[in-house]
């Protein structure tokens, strides 16, 4: 999966999740989206790792600073053997 594809498949996802448009590009991040809450961000992940059929290790996510790096984290984890 590359950069694309992953956004492609993460705004389906959000598409799901949020009530509102989001129309994701690597810049944004959850301080962009008036709806983006603790409990949206659980079920964000949750639904992401379904999709991709990864787990995500501790601390991975709070690490990536916009959907951009969050993206770069899931495909080099789609990568690891």
């Amino acid at each position: 999966m590359n950069q694309a594809e992953a956004i492609n498949k993460l705004q389906t996802i959000f598409d799901t999740v949020f009530l509102e448009p989001v129309v994701l590009t690597p810049a944004i991040s959850a301080k962009d989206v008036p709806e983006w809450d603790s409990l949206t961000h659980i079920s964000l992940i949750v639904a992401v790792e379904k999709a991709v059929a990864i787990r995500f290790r501790v601390g991975e996510v709070e690490n990536a600073k916009n959907i951009g790096e969050f993206v770069d984290l899931i495909v080099k984890r789609q990568q690891e053997p």
